[in-house]
């Protein structure tokens, strides 16, 4: 698998030869990963929703029935390559993965993640800003509205307070947002940890925002980014951890992106350095070790994101939506039914 990744790798746009010699190299894992104690994700009162416009479907593995999102806040896939994650590595293994996933024109953080998780560009969506602001909302339903109207219930653990912008009221069950900022990725994934005991989320995002950062203190591709990256990749270990622990695993559809990546101490439009994200994709029925570059015309965006969430949780995404599900990494020869009977 790591000389499938090196080669991909040199494919590149955004490597340089120096980062190909590099890509052999890993650094020693950090210190165990620990379940945080930052302030207490928050429980939101239900309200009732407005009309229903979705309902659950047939899913296209039955076995499937949760969804857990985790974007590593700046991570270039180069830098992925770079980098020790063996835990990230280990979704390539056992999942579909591309290097190649490109993120909105914007490429800066709310706007992306709000494509990210309602299918459609700012354009439509209208989140085209970047900083903390309270009673803003996206103007398009988020994964978390849809898929509470559809009865699954969710939840969000943030590194950014920021995203306060997808708190709108009576569409999520349960989220963490810090009180301050940094926070590590430990900590977040230790908030994670806490949601998925406590409640069982059946949608779960979890955003880490040390690489991004690390990027904008030392610059994209400096040692102590790979160091936050590390640190990320420790972080997805832990709450991988639990799903497995709490039997989960088997059910969850894991799809591991970031927003945007970055070059210099920055990142912004019409940079491929900035453009590129990777995009991972593990569970059930999911083709392993397959590199979606293989499927030549299919190009994945980060409003596939959402498009795929919906498509394995059976909702229906609405005709609003401008991604399109990534159902290549379904496996052909899985049997669908088998893990519910």
């Amino acid at each position: 698998m790591k000389s499938r990744l090196k080669h991909h790798a040199m494919g590149l746009l955004v490597l340089s030869a120096a980062l190909l010699i590099a890509a052999g190299c890993s650094r020693r894992p950090g210190e165990p990963v620990t379940a945080a104690t930052a302030s207490p994700a928050r429980d939101v009162p239900k309200r009732a929703f407005r009309e229903r416009r979705v309902t659950a479907a047939e899913r296209p593995v039955e076995a499937i029935d949760r969804v857990l999102i985790v974007s590593i806040d700046g991570l270039r896939p180069d830098l992925l390559l770079r980098a020790f994650m063996p835990h990230v590595r280990g979704l390539c293994s056992a999942g579909s993965y591309t290097f190649w996933a490109e993120t909105t024109v914007e490429a800066y953080t709310l706007p992306c993640h709000v494509s990210m998780l309602t299918g459609v560009l700012s354009a439509k969506h209208g989140v085209t800003w970047n900083d903390y602001s309270e009673e803003s909302y996206p103007n398009v339903p988020t994964l978390f509205e849809m898929a509470g109207q559809a009865g699954y219930s969710t939840a969000m653990a943030t590194g950014k307070m920021k995203f306060i912008v997808l708190t709108k009221p009576g569409t999520i069950d349960h989220y963490y947002l810090p009180a301050d900022e940094p926070v590590a990725d430990r900590d977040v994934a230790g908030q994670a940890e806490k949601l998925i005991r406590e409640h069982r989320p059946q949608v779960l995002f979890v955003h880490l925002a040390e690489t991004d950062q690390a990027g904008h203190k030392y610059g994209w591709g400096s040692s102590e980014q790979i160091a936050a990256i590390e640190r990320a990749d420790e972080a997805v270990g832990l709450i991988l951890a639990v799903l497995a622990d709490l039997k989960l695993a088997d059910s969850t559809l894991v799809i591991v992106t970031a927003d945007h990546g970055g070059s210099g101490k920055n990142h912004g439009e019409n940079d491929p350095r900035s453009r590129f994200i990777p995009w991972i994709a593990k569970g059930p029925g999911v083709r392993q070790d397959f590199d979606l570059t293989q499927i030549g015309e299919r190009r994945i965006g980060t409003e596939d994101t959402f498009a795929t969430a919906c498509a394995f949780l059976g909702i229906d995404p609405g005709e609003e939506c401008q991604g399109r599900p990534v159902l290549e990494i379904l496996d052909a020869s899985y049997d669908r039914g088998a893990l519910r009977e």
